[in-house]
């Protein structure tokens, strides 16, 4: 397995649309289990291909407290949503930011499995919340799409400095739960990153 380098924002090609796998194969297999590492690594739930430049409908996640339990969605389709309600969110590609987001709160996937064979989930909480993240990741969307210009120009300006400052050998980020940019939302710690 590889770890991938993961794309930040505002990375244009984060708002790549990602094309449908048309066969599941020992390359797919092997990116999927790449992603699993990436985002085990990098201690988020979630992580779509896109994340990591390559523009294929794949996703993996794991929400579970014990870490156990990865899921890969192949050609994931939002089959059906219902409810609405605030979560907050973060993102490995918006690293140390946390805010709201209105998403769905029940919503049922259908997908191909890691052996190419179909499925579907019904999920809520924490599960409904990646997945919506992570499939909008396949559209070319972020969560801060869904803030306001005004937070996006404070977020993308953040990064970029951060990033300017990594490369001349400064390192900046702060690396420790519940770091925020005044004004852009809070983190807590129990708040993962997607």
């Amino acid at each position: 397995m590889t770890k991938l380098a993961i794309l930040e924002y505002p990375d244009p090609r984060l708002r790549k649309t990602a094309k449908r796998v048309e066969v599941v194969d020992d390359a797919v297999r092997q990116l999927a289990a790449d992603l699993l590492e990436t985002m085990y690594a990098a201690k988020g739930v979630g992580l779509a291909a896109t994340q990591v430049d390559v523009h294929r409908r794949l996703l993996v996640l794991d929400v579970s407290e014990e870490r156990n339990q990865p899921m890969i969605l192949i050609n994931p389709e939002l089959l059906s949503a219902e409810g609405r309600g605030p979560c907050e969110e973060g993102c490995l590609s918006v690293p140390d930011i946390y805010d709201k987001v209105q998403r769905a709160t029940h919503i049922r996937v259908r997908a191909l499995g890691r052996d190419g064979n179909p499925f579907e989930i019904d999920a809520d909480g924490l599960l409904a919340v990646c997945l919506q993240h992570e499939m909008d990741h396949l559209d070319g969307k972020l969560f801060v799409d869904y803030l306001s210009e005004l937070k996006r120009q404070l977020i993308r300006r953040r990064l970029e400095k951060e990033r300017k400052q990594r490369s001349s050998g400064s390192e900046v980020r702060a690396t420790t739960p519940g770091a925020t940019t005044p004004g852009v939302g809070t983190a807590r710690a129990s708040t993962p990153a997607l």
